[in-house]
């Protein structure tokens, strides 16, 4: 009698704590912080190239596969020292100074959300400071040497994208037309007369 009680007792317990496990919200899959490979929610409100008209890419955007992983949380733009760094759209300035001996300027745009999505520029040497509001290809700072060692080949701007801190492709900001490449231009070979196309009318020599 004692073992058939002690028996229906432990198949409530087992019973009680499966019914509890099955009622209670399956746990959600965490997302890594810094990787950053969903740019989906990214508005493309870019206005302008952060550097130039359509700078070279020398690195894309790398995300890593854990928050401290290895890989690129940006993209590398060739510019040369010196050159003019515009704000890509309108926002606030919420950081301008130096972090690890370069110098930052990070934007936070307007209409991006909430978190309001933050972009970064660095190195550089900020012309704004902290609070300031500014215009799509407002200049607001100018590109520091790139300082040695450099993942960068060549002198860059490195140019990121964050919401909260994920990290994000910057160039997801930009529309489409401002990604496109010029159209190419045919120009005349020096020392050639044009010819005349087709019905127009050719000009008299002098």
């Amino acid at each position: 009698m004692r073992t058939s009680a002690f028996t229906r007792v432990c198949t409530r317990l087992v019973l009680l704590v499966a019914l509890t496990l099955a009622a209670a919200p399956a746990p959600q899959p965490s997302r890594p912080a810094a990787a950053g490979a969903d740019t989906a929610g990214v508005p493309a409100v870019g206005r302008a190239w952060p550097v130039g008209v359509r700078p070279r890419v020398l690195r894309g955007w790398e995300p890593p596969a854990t928050p401290y992983g290895r890989g690129h949380r940006g993209v590398d733009l060739a510019a040369a020292p010196g050159a003019r760094v515009r704000a890509v759209a309108a926002g606030r300035v919420s950081f301008a100074g130096r972090v690890a001996g370069r110098g930052v300027v990070s934007l936070e745009l307007d209409a991006t959300g909430g978190p309001p999505l933050r972009t970064t520029y660095e190195p550089v040497h900020p012309s704004v400071t902290e609070g300031t509001k500014v215009r799509p290809g407002e200049v607001i700072a100018t590109l520091a040497p790139t300082p040695t060692p450099s993942h960068c080949p060549t002198p860059c701007l490195h140019w990121g994208l964050l919401r909260s801190d994920t990290y994000l492709n910057p160039l997801a900001l930009l529309p489409p037309h401002l990604l496109q490449k010029a159209p190419p231009r045919l120009l005349p070979v020096l020392g050639s007369p044009l010819r005349p196309t087709a019905g127009s009318r050719a000009s008299p020599r002098a």
